[in-house]
């Protein structure tokens, strides 16, 4: 990644990377797949519910394009990336609720992915209207390199909470017990920026130190895993 640039004006502990990579947990950089395959959506609801949406069910949609900044919870900040794609209350209102019976017993989204990895966002979070499903990055079709075929995009919250390669999304009660795919200690259950919630039980600024020196090394991991996948 680029050398940092201090901004005074971003989040709390974040910088400007001048990069956007390909970034996540480590044990995930060797389940990169060149070709995921297309939009195929397993949706559930907590009453029993269960059905299966395609790219074709989503583009019944308004497709709309934002920039946003992309902050990762190890410190760096990607600015003004360009998405496209579906706006996640839309898709919810559209595609979802008419076919649930009880909506107002929805807290928790499950969003599970291709390779593995699973995160959750309340459902108030999701029904900001900058939360995106893209599939499309600077104009182009979403690359495997960040989340094709679909990916969640949620600008007010750490990086962690945009899954990536989505096949399936769960919408469950409060009191559904989530087991994250890392460390407790690392899971926050909203991971806003702007209250620098990096994680639990420590300080945001503590877990900044925590973070950012392993940056280098997690980018290479990744990038290391993707040359793989060409050869």
């Amino acid at each position: 990644m680029n050398k940092p640039i201090e901004k005074s004006s971003l989040p709390p502990g974040q910088y400007v990377s001048g990069d956007f990579p390909r970034f996540g947990l480590s044990p995930y950089a060797n389940r990169y797949r060149k070709n995921f395959g297309p939009i195929r959506l397993s949706v559930s609801i907590v009453t029993g519910q269960t059905f299966s949406l395609t790219g074709e069910h989503l583009e019944q949609l308004v497709r709309t394009t934002q920039a946003s900044d992309f902050h990762c919870v190890t410190t760096w900040t990607a600015k003004n990336i360009r998405w496209a794609g579906f706006r996640f209350i839309d898709f919810f209102e559209q595609l979802v609720k008419p076919r649930m019976t009880n909506a107002d017993s929805i807290h928790w989204v499950i969003f599970k992915s291709l390779d593995g990895y699973r995160s959750r966002m309340l459902l108030s979070d999701l029904l900001q209207t900058e939360v995106l499903l893209a599939d499309e990055l600077d104009g182009k079709a979403l690359c495997s390199a960040h989340g094709a075929p679909l990916r969640l995009i949620a600008p007010s919250h750490y990086g962690y909470k945009n899954p990536k390669h989505l096949k399936a999304i769960e919408f469950h009660g409060r009191h559904y017990q989530f087991k994250p795919p890392l460390l407790s200690f690392m899971e926050h259950p909203r991971a806003r920026v702007e209250l620098e919630e990096r994680g639990r039980f420590f300080p945001g600024w503590l877990l900044r130190l925590l973070y950012r020196p392993l940056i280098r090394s997690t980018v290479r991991r990744f990038e290391l895993a993707m040359l793989e996948k060409k050869n």
